[in-house]
């Protein structure tokens, strides 16, 4: 009883508000503010404000809510765990199967596809470019700044 009078105040308020800002010739404003001030009023009319209220009051109410949030936290939890594996079970299957079947199909399948069984634990040598890319590019630059002059 005393949320829906509160809601009502509020919204009289509100409204009121809204008329003097409608006297001072603002009328999007006023009309902004109209709108915000039925909100409460509206919620009073449809009855959320005493379902909210009863709610709020309610034991069993709050005990779902603990419900909620402990099955929020397992998913969150279960979510992050899968993620540190790398996937779940049948996603890291799949993964291994389609590793190893490039290795067992060609015979001559290169060092990456093999994975470091085939480098005899050595890290690859870092690749190298070539020389003339890099000129390329330098070449590029020149052409760009003298084209605009510079």
């Amino acid at each position: 009883m005393i949320a829906e009078t509160v809601c009502s105040a509020v919204a009289a308020a509100g409204l009121g508000i809204a008329v003097v800002t409608a006297y001072r010739k603002r009328y999007l404003t006023a009309t902004r503010i109209a709108a915000y001030a039925l909100v409460p009023l509206g919620l009073v009319m449809a009855g959320v404000v005493e379902w909210l209220a009863n709610t709020a009051f309610s034991p069993v109410a709050w005990a779902g809510f603990g419900v909620l949030g402990l099955s929020w936290l397992m998913f969150a939890t279960t979510r992050t765990v899968e993620r540190r594996r790398g996937g779940t079970r049948k996603e890291r299957k799949a993964a291994a199967r389609e590793a190893s079947a490039p290795a067992a199909t060609s015979p001559g399948a290169s060092a990456p596809a093999l994975g470091q069984a085939s480098t005899g634990g050595r890290s690859p040598a870092p690749r190298q470019k070539p020389a003339a890319q890099g000129d390329d590019d330098f070449s590029d630059i020149e052409a760009i700044l003298k084209k605009h002059g510079i």
